[in-house]
C-alpha cells in the first residue's frame, strides 16, 4: 500500500472514530481555528513599508499552498482582498453549500457577483481560500494528457497532489441520497464504466474526493497555510492591491517588479500603502499574482502591462505594451436541468459523483442548490470540457475592487454549439431516468427539446456558467513555462488565468497542486 493510501485510510478511520464520539454528544473544534500559528491581520499598518522575499497577491486556491511552501525558506507576504473564512458557517458548513453565491454585495461578501457581456451571471471568490471557500468542494485531478501538455514533471506533480490530499481532501464518508441517485442515473444513461472511488480523470462514472470532511466541515486552501513556517509568513486580509511597483534600470534596460501598492478593501482609493521585495546581492524574490482569472489580468492592466491603447484610455502609464493580456478568456458552457417540478426546502447537497463521457468531452455533476434561505432546487449540470470559443477581458474602471469587463463568447463556434446539442441529448436521458423519477416520486420529465433546431435554441437561451472560467494571462503569450511575465523581471502569475483549458472535472485540485508544485520548483531554483 502506498503512503498516500495509508494516509487516506488513517484519515477515514479517524473520521469514523470522531463521528462515533460526536454521536455521543462530544464536539470538536475546527482544526485550523484551534491550532493556527501563522499570523493573520487586517491592519495594513503592520505591513505598510515592510519588505519581504516574496509577495503573493491573492490568498486563493493557488496562492495559499504557494505561500505555505515558499515560507519554509523565505519571508512571505500573502495579501488577500477578502476576509477570513474561519468562523463563517456559510463558508465552513456543508449544509450551507451555495449560500455565498446568493448573498453577495459590492465590496465585502465572500463571493463577488459579476455578469459577463454575454449576459450570464457569475461569481468570483473574495475570501481567504478563494473559490475553494465557496465552491462545491469536488476534488479531482487533471488528466495525464493535461499534465503532459503543460510540460510539468510527472513525479513532482504526483507528490504535490499527494501533499494537498494529505491535508485537505477526504473520501466521502457516505453518499447522500441524491448523490446515490445521480450515480445510478449516470450509469443508467450509459456513462460507463463504473470506476468507484477515484481521484484520477477517467472516463465513466466515479465518486471523487472532497474538501468537506466527515462532519461536513469545509477545508479551504487557507488550511494549507498551517504547513508553512509561521515565523516567516504574514497574511494580510481585507486589503486590495492597486498596482505593482516597478523599478527601471536604464543601464541594463531592465524593468523589475519591486513591490505593491495596496488599500484597505473597505477604505478609500486614495489612502495607499506600499510593501516591497527585499533586495539581496545574488538573488531576489518575486511579486506573484495569484488573484484568479479575472483578478490577475486586471492587475497587470492596472499596473501598466497590457495593450497600450486600452491603458491610454484610463491614463495608466505604460510599463510594457503587451497585447495578449486579457485575451483567450474562456468559460466552459454549462447546461443545468432542474429535475424537480418545484422548489422545496431540502438540505443543500454539493457534488460527490461525476460522469465523464467516453470521448472526455462532456462532464456531468449533480447538486441541490439553494434559491433562498428556505428553498432549494435539485439539478443535474453538464459542461463542455474543451470549448473552442474565446473571449476577452478589459478594464471598465481603475478601481481594483470592482470587476473588469469580460466576455466569454459562449457557443460562438459551431463545434461548441454541436457539443451543446450532444450535451442536451445526454441530459435529456439523465433527467428522464428511472432512478431520478423514483427519487422524486414523480413520473419521468418531458424532453427538454426534441428537434436539433430546438436544441440549438435551447442551448443559446439556457447556457450558463459552471464557474470554471480561465485565461487572460496564458502560458506562451503573457507568461513563460515558469510563469514569469515576459519582458519584466521579478513578476510571475500563477492561477487559472494561465490555463488554456480547465483541468479535470473541476480545476480546484490542479490549482491547489500547482501552488505547491511551483513553490517547490522556486525553492529548488534558489
Amino acid at each position: 500500500m502506498e503512503l498516500a493510501q495509508v494516509k487516506q485510510a488513517h484519515k477515514l478511520l479517524t473520521a469514523i472514530l470522531l463521528l462515533s464520539f460526536a454521536n455521543f454528544g462530544f464536539s470538536f473544534p475546527s482544526q485550523p481555528q484551534a491550532n493556527r500559528k501563522w499570523h493573520m491581520t487586517s491592519d495594513v499598518k503592520e505591513v505598510s513599508g515592510k519588505s519581504y522575499d516574496y509577495i503573493i497577491v491573492g490568498g486563493g486556491t493557488c496562492g495559499c499552498p504557494l505561500a505555505a511552501t515558499l515560507s519554509q525558506k523565505f519571508s512571505v507576504l500573502l495579501i488577500e482582498r477578502g476576509g477570513s473564512p474561519y468562523g463563517n458557517p456559510y463558508v465552513t458548513e456543508r449544509r450551507f453549500y451555495g449560500f455565498p453565491l446568493i448573498q453577495t454585495d459590492k465590496y465585502m461578501s465572500v463571493a463577488q457577483f459579476f455578469t459577463s457581456q454575454d449576459g450570464v451571471a457569475n461569481v468570483r471568490g473574495r475570501v481567504l481560500g478563494g473559490s475553494s471557500a465557496i465552491n462545491g468542494g469536488f476534488y479531482s485531478r487533471a488528466s495525464d494528457e493535461f499534465v503532459g501538455k503543460a510540460g510539468w514533471d510527472k513525479k513532482m506533480v504526483k507528490e504535490a497532489y499527494e501533499w494537498v490530499e494529505s491535508k485537505v481532501v477526504f473520501p466521502p464518508f457516505f453518499l447522500s441520497p441524491w448523490q446515490s441517485v445521480a450515480e445510478f442515473s449516470l450509469l443508467e444513461s450509459g456513462v460507463l464504466p463504473y470506476n468507484g472511488y477515484s481521484l484520477e480523470h477517467v472516463k465513466g462514472t466515479k465518486i471523487s474526493g472532497s474538501v468537506f470532511d466527515a462532519f461536513g466541515k469545509r477545508h479551504t486552501s487557507a488550511d494549507l497555510l498551517d504547513a508553512g513556517n509561521h515565523k516567516s509568513l504574514t497574511v494580510l486580509v481585507n486589503a486590495t492591491v492597486k498596482s505593482i511597483i516597478f523599478d527601471h534600470n536604464g543601464t541594463k534596460n531592465e524593468t523589475r517588479a519591486n513591490g505593491i501598492r495596496f488599500i484597505e478593501s473597505h477604505g478609500s482609493l486614495e489612502q495607499t500603502h506600499e510593501a516591497y521585495i527585499k533586495k539581496h546581492k545574488n538573488s531576489r524574490g518575486d511579486v506573484i499574482l495569484a488573484a484568479g482569472a479575472l483578478g490577475s489580468p486586471q492587475l497587470l492592466l492596472l499596473s501598466g502591462i497590457g495593450p497600450k491603447e486600452q491603458l491610454k484610455k484610463f491614463n495608466i502609464p505604460l510599463v510594457l505594451d503587451m497585447k495578449n493580456v486579457g485575451k483567450g478568456m474562456q468559460d466552459n458552457p454549462c447546461i443545468a436541468v432542474l429535475v424537480d417540478s418545484k422548489p422545496q426546502n431540502r438540505i443543500p447537497d454539493p457534488p460527490q459523483v461525476a460522469g465523464i463521457t467516453s470521448d472526455l468531452k462532456i462532464i456531468i455533476e449533480a447538486a441541490i442548490l439553494p434559491l433562498s434561505s428556505n428553498s432549494t432546487r435539485v439539478n443535474v449540470a453538464a459542461k463542455i470540457a474543451f470549448p473552442s470559443s474565446k473571449g476577452f477581458l478589459e478594464l471598465s474602471n481603475t478601481d481594483p475592487r470592482l470587476n473588469p469587463t469580460v466576455r466569454f463568447n459562449y457557443l460562438a463556434s459551431e463545434d461548441d454549439m454541436e457539443e451543446c446539442v450532444n450535451m442536451t441529448q445526454l441530459l435529456n436521458k439523465i433527467a428522464r431516468s428511472k432512478s431520478i423519477a423514483f427519487f422524486l416520486g414523480e413520473s419521468s420529465q418531458n424532453k427538454l427539446a426534441s428537434a436539433e433546431d430546438d436544441m440549438r435554441k435551447f442551448c443559446k437561451k439556457n447556457v450558463r456558467t459552471i464557474y470554471h472560467y480561465h485565461g487572460g494571462s496564458l502560458v506562451g503569450s503573457v507568461v513563460d513555462k515558469d510563469y514569469r511575465v515576459y519582458g519584466v523581471k521579478g513578476l510571475r502569475v500563477l492561477d487559472g488565468s494561465t490555463f488554456s483549458e480547465s483541468p479535470g472535472t473541476n480545476p480546484m485540485a490542479t490549482l491547489l497542486m500547482l501552488g505547491r508544485y511551483q513553490g517547490i520548483k522556486i525553492l529548488r531554483e534558489r
